[in-house]
């Protein structure tokens, strides 16, 4: 473990574990950093180190992750993607597919990391950040940031599915906690619907995927429904199989907000660069 040295001020430079180093540099997430070293990827001065408890000097001390050295960065980027369909959340895609690394600005900022996933015929707010601790704090199961989500299903949710929507479903892995739902009517429903990019046509842009389930759901002769909810977990693909739980299959997705942030004047497919304030508030959560 390096040793607290003074610098030329006579102040002591800040000793912090490694993992938190690596999450600050923006290296991935803490959790994910502390995998990286577990498996032997992260030296320290030329030694490869894989105790969680260590601690390093970041003005002192050379840290590197496959070779690589690693450097804090003075200030982090944290920005908002209104993802379109079709892209995965991946950085890189060993099959070659579309990922959402060529909407970013990677060149400025190669740091720069998924908080979270969404599907790939998923669209919405993705955030990206260069912090890895905050990205784990945001999807930290203890600090339940609010997720709001809209939904056309093919059929339309009973009272009685959407009072289960509300108390808890039983899932695979276990019961999911209460959800705010509404099945959106009127106009609220028409303006949820230019969310999914349709047009007279069927879904423009929500993939193949979703164009053969409108024909399905034609030929079954079902009803469409607009579904909102709001969640507070993180499971994977967990509004999709919460609404196939109760019979309602999910057409097309798209998630509005994540947490006090909103798409509003982010059009599909481009990104923005979060303000202090934002930044702040999610740091508050």
């Amino acid at each position: 473990m390096s040793s607290v040295s003074p610098d030329n001020n006579g102040a002591a430079e800040e000793i912090i574990r490694l993992q938190k180093f690596l999450a600050r540099s923006g290296v991935a997430s803490r959790r994910a950093s502390e995998q990286l070293i577990l498996d032997g990827r992260v030296a320290v001065n030329g030694a490869v180190v894989t105790e969680l408890g260590t601690k390093v000097n970041p003005a002192t001390d050379t840290v590197t992750v496959d070779g690589a050295e690693v450097l804090l960065q003075e200030e982090s980027v944290t920005l908002m993607l209104n993802k379109p369909a079709g892209y995965v959340t991946t950085m890189d895609d060993p099959q070659g597919r579309a990922c959402v690394a060529s909407l970013i600005p990677l060149d400025a900022h190669p740091s720069l990391f998924p908080v979270g996933r969404l599907d790939r015929d998923t669209t919405g707010l993705l955030l990206f950040s260069t912090d890895g601790e905050l990205g784990n704090k945001l999807l930290h199961p203890r600090h339940h940031v609010a997720k709001t989500y809209y939904a056309l299903t093919q059929g339309v949710p009973t009272k009685e599915a959407i009072s289960q929507l509300r108390e808890g479903i039983e899932l695979t892995d276990g019961m999911t906690a209460p959800a705010q739902v509404d099945l959106l009517e009127g106009d609220a429903r028409t303006q949820a619907l230019k969310l999914f990019s349709f047009d007279q046509k069927g879904a423009s842009g929500t993939g193949n995927g979703a164009k053969k389930m409108l024909r399905a759901r034609k030929n079954r002769g079902k009803e469409q429904a607009v579904v909102r909810l709001t969640i507070r977990e993180g499971r994977n693909r967990q509004v999709r199989r919460m609404l196939e739980a109760v019979g309602c299959p999910v057409i097309a997705l798209h998630r509005q907000s994540f947490g006090p942030l909103n798409l509003e004047g982010v059009a599909r497919g481009t990104w923005r660069a979060l303000t202090a304030d934002e930044l702040s508030v999610l740091m508050s959560l």
